[in-house]
């Protein structure tokens, strides 16, 4: 049965961000391996691209409120291939932190449904965006 809400595209996409995750994590376990840490990110910047298209992505990292995030995330590539994959790793993390940190509360409010321990994993993830919250979404 053909997937209505996901392309071929989209779903390649989907792949190659899972691998790039799958490489930057090998990267962290290897001790900060400079050549997995940079095939992670080759691979997740692919896969964001495949999966919302070249002119969404450019529009993402170049808006204003993201510059920020942007250049810390590039900085930290940087950095991992002039050969500094601890400290790269690290300012890349806080570019992410600083780029997707909206999304987080997202899945905040979606893992606070989970019993037990969804109101802990919530209360994290808005403490680690910044405790932007959705005002719209109850508390």
């Amino acid at each position: 049965m053909p997937s209505v809400w996901m392309t071929d595209n989209q779903k390649i996409g989907v792949i190659f961000c899972s691998g790039g995750g799958l490489f930057l994590f090998g990267g962290v376990l290897m001790f900060f391996d400079r050549s997995l840490l940079a095939m992670g990110n080759i691979l997740f910047l692919i896969g964001l691209t495949l999966i919302i298209g070249l002119e969404k992505t450019l529009a993402f990292f170049s808006r204003r409120q993201k510059l920020k995030g942007t250049a810390a995330f590039v900085a930290g590539i940087l950095l991992i291939l002039i050969r500094w994959p601890l400290i790269g790793f690290f300012v890349e993390l806080y570019g992410l932190f600083i780029l997707f940190g909206d999304f987080l509360v997202t899945i905040g409010q979606f893992a606070g449904n989970i019993p037990v321990v969804g109101p802990y994993i919530r209360s994290a993830l808005e403490t680690l965006a910044g405790g932007r919250r959705n005002a719209e979404l109850p508390v």
